[in-house]
């Protein structure tokens, strides 16, 4: 998907992606030092939510665009617009 994005915004993205790889390595961590299981999945599980949020910014982003800068052909943009529905409500 192309998405023209304002720098705020990607450095938006950028924060959070690098939030999400801070708690990968914590977990990598916790499972070198055999901690409790549900810990474990618990900070996973946060990670996830993690992602799906950052998902959902890029997703609405590229949906933004596609309202704002509609492409000049009109089954492009109903594509376009067809794919950013389909990755928010594709899990």
């Amino acid at each position: 998907m192309d998405t023209v994005r304002s720098e705020e915004e990607t450095k938006k993205v950028i924060n959070r992606l690098s939030r999400a790889e801070g708690q990968i390595r914590g977990i990598q961590k916790m499972i070198n030092d055999d901690k409790d299981c549900m810990d474990v999945m618990t900070q996973l599980s946060a990670v996830r939510s993690s992602i799906d949020r950052v998902m959902g910014m890029v997703v609405a982003n590229n949906l933004k665009d596609c309202v704002e800068n509609p492409e000049g052909d009109p089954a492009a943009q109903s594509k376009k617009l067809e794919q950013a529905i389909n990755m928010i409500i594709k899990k």
